[in-house]
Formats: C-alpha cells, sequence, structure tokens
C-alpha cells in the first residue's frame, strides 16, 4: 500500500492540473482589463480557487526514488541517479567532463 505522503502529493498534482486552465484564464483576464472593481471581482476568484491548486505549492522531485533535493529539470533525476546512469551511459549525450 502507498504511504499516505504519496497519496497526498498525487492529490495536489491531479489538483494542479485540473484548475490550471482556470487559474490561468482568470490571471489573463486581471491584466486586460482596465476597471479596478473588476480585477478585484477577478483576483476574489481567483483567491477563492483552493490552495493547493497553485503551481508553486508543487515540489519537483526525482523521478525515480522521489527524491525533493538535487533536481535536474532536464532528465527530472536527482544527482545521484543521474550520476550513476551517466557513468553507465544510460543517458545519451551526457559525458563525464574533466580538467
Amino acid at each position: 500500500m502507498a504511504k499516505k505522503s504519496l497519496i497526498q502529493r498525487e492529490k495536489k498534482q491531479n489538483l494542479e492540473k485540473k484548475q490550471k486552465i482556470l487559474r490561468n484564464s482568470l490571471k489573463k483576464k486581471i491584466t486586460e482589463t482596465s476597471s479596478l472593481d473588476e480585477k478585484w471581482e477577478f483576483q476574489k476568484k481567483l483567491q477563492s480557487l483552493p490552495r493547493n491548486s497553485a503551481p508553486t505549492r508543487l515540489h519537483r522531485r526525482c523521478f525515480l526514488t522521489g527524491r525533493p533535493k538535487a533536481n535536474y529539470r532536464d532528465f527530472g533525476l536527482s544527482r545521484h541517479l543521474l550520476r550513476e546512469m551517466a557513468h553507465a551511459c544510460l543517458l545519451p549525450g551526457v559525458t563525464k567532463s574533466s580538467w
């Protein structure tokens, strides 16, 4: 059975994906309108969305291990796995630098 923290992480990710379109459309409306009252209304709607649907509340984690720190965006891996896989020639185009 999965750990409770993993289940919560999945819920946050799904909620963020579900609310992404609505959140972006509200932000776009806020920037496009010139009336201050309309901006406040859109801001209230934006604030009424669940907090966990904000993309800043998500944390990038390693794809294989789930490690929260030292992740490379290009690969989605932590530095430990990136190093091991690069040495094993499992990542194309990655070479060990030496000077």
